[in-house]
């Protein structure tokens, strides 16, 4: 009596197998053996389900995506397009977006744009031509009109042939999840009112980035409110990089020695800015100059100090984004999601100042 797996071996042996070879080795319907490996309208029970994997798990058995591809029009592979897979930033909406997929039988392809927006169109036109069921747009937008419009000019090719587009916090795209950015920057700056810093130095990311834009507009809205002046001179562009915020932090205090508190607009220059403090300048964290991040990233509480940041639900919204493209109609207007303000040890009263 033959071996069974060294039948199974010599089937793996004879050339590509076949869906009809599964169905048969399942004893189903080939119909039936496609809805389980590649998805359909309808649903197989799950001892069938079983018995199709476990054939197909048996012959070796690998499905055909670009024939699949033909057949419905679409692939399985969700883009993903981020600045940065680097940056914990886009590194927690991956993670929140593959988990996502997962239930939706789903794969995700990440392209990191380094931040080149002709780069994210290129990368928009090259996976409508691989035929992406959908496209999820982490990174944030320029601010650059023509830019802009040749950007959405692609997306529009891509939903023209059938393909689904989210986006990751607001930038003129349909549907979106809503990242409160603005209002995360209003709550540290007040946090640091509160605490006694009227003369708050900004270290800013790239000028270019609406993101950017949108959380100094929420800072300087909060400062202007509670009666605060945030001249240009304390506002200082960078890299989102721990070098950016390093050298940004000594730029600053170069022209503004007087600064009493940083507010980092992403935890990653926020490292940079502990270091130019504490490292570079002798000055004390929190009791000569308190720091405040933004993003929450998982090494924040790492940090020495600990950062206190602003907390923003990236791996829910990497998710709830994969919902969005995965639904069938259209979805209504999603509620934001909530921003809070984590405290740690890198901020204090401002000298001896007692919080108000």
């Amino acid at each position: 009596m033959p071996n069974p797996r060294s039948t199974t071996r010599a089937k793996r042996s004879t050339g590509a197998v076949t869906l009809q070879r599964v169905a048969e080795h399942a004893g189903v319907s080939i119909a039936t053996a496609s809805r389980v490996l590649h998805g359909g309208p309808r649903t197989v029970g799950e001892e069938l389900r079983r018995k199709v994997e476990g054939a197909a798990r048996d012959l070796g058995y690998v499905s055909n995506a670009p024939a699949q591809a033909l057949a419905r029009s679409s692939t399985s592979v969700v883009g993903l397009l981020v600045h940065d897979i680097a940056d914990p930033y886009f590194g927690a909406i991956a993670a929140g977006a593959m988990r996502g997929a997962k239930r939706h039988r789903l794969m995700v392809m990440i392209a990191a744009t380094f931040g080149d927006p002709e780069l994210e169109i290129e990368y928009v036109r090259n996976l409508r031509a691989q035929r992406a069921r959908a496209l999820l747009i982490a990174g944030s937008g320029v601010v650059d009109p023509g830019l802009t419009e040749r950007f959405a000019a692609e997306l529009d090719a891509f939903r023209a042939d059938g393909g689904r587009v989210a986006c990751i916090g607001e930038r003129g795209i349909e549907p979106f999840v809503p990242l409160d950015h603005g209002g995360g920057a209003e709550r540290a700056a007040t946090e640091l009112w509160r605490l006694g810093h009227r003369r708050i130095g900004v270290v800013a990311g790239p000028a270019n980035l609406v993101t950017v834009h949108r959380r100094l507009a929420g800072i300087r809205a909060a400062w202007s409110r509670l009666g605060g002046e945030l001249p240009d001179t304390r506002v200082v562009f960078t890299d989102f990089t721990r070098s950016g915020g390093r050298d940004a932090t000594l730029g600053l205090f170069a022209a503004e020695p007087d600064v009493t508190a940083v507010l980092a607009l992403n935890d990653v220059m926020a490292a940079g800015v502990l270091t130019a403090l504490q490292d570079d300048l002798g000055r004390a964290v929190p009791s000569e100059v308190s720091v405040i991040g933004f993003d929450d990233v998982p090494f924040a509480v790492d940090l020495r100090p600990s950062l206190t940041t602003v907390r923003l639900p990236l791996e829910q919204a990497g998710e709830r984004a994969v919902q969005l493209i995965a639904a069938g109609a259209s979805p209504a207007r999603q509620a934001p999601l909530g921003v809070a303000l984590v405290a740690r040890d890198s901020t204090g009263p401002a000298g001896d100042a007692a919080p108000e």
